[in-house]
């Protein structure tokens, strides 16, 4: 791993706090925790996680950029999507994990614009940080908005989640000759450690016993080398719950990520987990726990699968790119003439980012589930890839 930034002794500080708080689980829990406890330690102790904390985690100054901080155009162009399923629906938003609220101001300034705005926008945000960020930026709307700290009983109209299935906690396994473990967390030496624990029974078992006949184990796999990837429990679960609250509308998430063939390929023997710190992307969940973000690629058959077996219908499968192409986001850039070059040729720089497959339109996805939509959605017209599921 090549040297990353050093934080400075008050983010040390913080660290060595979290870092603290997860080995006390640990000798609680006998020696071994899972990664998934480990995961949400760093990324979700209260007061101390990566995203429950002030630390800056967004645009230039924080560890990574999401395409609301890249350009209006990606907001803007939802908002085209969010009219039709209001119009259909005569529901709200509900935003899950809005981040910076980029996102939220440039939806809502785009539905203004299209008359269509809605009566509701919920945030759903785990951040005190984050949610003064969101408040001061949303100011203009705040008639309209409403932060959550827990999901609503039931609710209708869409549900919009962009880039949050892939920080939600995951388990690591193992899968090799004849035996599948799961990978777990446990200290050596006042550092944390890799540790392995054998998986006989459990949901975790189940899926990691179905998915095994379809791996291909690396070389030479009887002398120890495994077959290691994710298989993310939280993020079934999380669309099973938003699926009982769903009465009428749609889900919308948008992450990097692929179907189950892509995700579990044999050139991923190692997994997807990547660690992002201050624009450095690496490999390694126990460098500085609580300053860095951990994710994992999204497996998309997974998400599908537990979509519909509790009652929502897959209404769309597809590129970041098909996605916001059928949205309209050319007719939106074309708002600002190339004859204007100062203004056109930042946009269409940021439009670039968004749509090109070498950047994140093809690695980027965008899938739909829902209850009650009879009519087709409008980003899912053309380039629909719901057969790779």
């Amino acid at each position: 791993m090549s040297p990353l930034p050093a934080p400075d002794p008050a983010a040390l500080e913080y660290s060595a706090k979290t870092a603290a708080l997860i080995r006390h689980e640990i000798d609680a829990a006998g020696g071994w925790i899972p990664f998934s406890r480990f995961m949400e330690l760093a990324l979700y102790a209260p007061g101390l996680g990566y995203y429950s904390a002030g630390m800056h985690k967004f645009g230039a100054a924080g560890d990574f950029v999401t395409a609301p901080e890249i350009s209006a155009l990606f907001g803007q162009t939802l908002a085209q999507q969010a009219a039709q399923v209001l119009e259909l629906t005569a529901g709200n938003i509900l935003e899950i994990g809005p981040g910076s609220g980029r996102l939220a101001f440039d939806l809502l300034s785009e539905l203004e614009r299209l008359g269509q705005l809605p009566e509701r926008h919920f945030l759903l945000e785990v951040s005190a940080d984050l949610r003064q960020r969101q408040q001061h930026l949303l100011a203009r709307f705040a008639p309209r908005v409403d932060w959550l700290d827990a999901l609503p009983a039931s609710f209708s109209g869409l549900i919009i989640g962009n880039e949050v299935l892939d920080a939600m906690p995951v388990h690591l396994v193992a899968w090799g000759e004849g035996s599948i473990l799961e990978r777990g967390v446990s200290m050596e030496n006042g550092r944390f450690c890799w540790s392995e624990r054998t998986l006989t029974s459990g949901e975790l078992f189940d899926i990691a016993t179905s998915l095994a006949p379809t791996l291909t184990l690396p070389r030479n796999a009887g002398e120890g080398k495994n077959y290691v990837s994710e298989i993310g429990l939280a993020a079934r679960g999380f669309v099973s719950t938003l699926a009982g609250l769903l009465e009428k509308g749609a889900i919308l998430m948008l992450d990097y990520g692929f179907g189950q063939n892509e995700y579990y390929h044999p050139q991923r023997s190692s997994g997807t987990l990547m660690c992002h710190y201050r624009h450095h992307a690496h490999d390694d969940p126990f460098y500085l726990p609580g300053l860095q973000d951990i994710t994992s690629h999204v497996d998309f058959s997974a998400i599908a699968e537990a979509g519909v077996n509790h009652g929502l219908k897959l209404l769309g499968y597809t590129s970041q790119a098909h996605f916001l192409i059928n949205s309209g986001i050319t007719d939106l850039l074309a708002r600002a003439s190339p004859e204007q070059a100062s203004a056109y040729l930042p946009l269409a720089s940021q439009a670039q980012k968004l749509l090109n497959p070498a950047e994140m339109g093809e690695l980027f996805k965008t899938i739909a589930l829902g209850k009650g939509m009879d009519i087709p959605l409008l980003g899912f017209a053309r380039g629909d890839k719901s057969c790779m599921l």
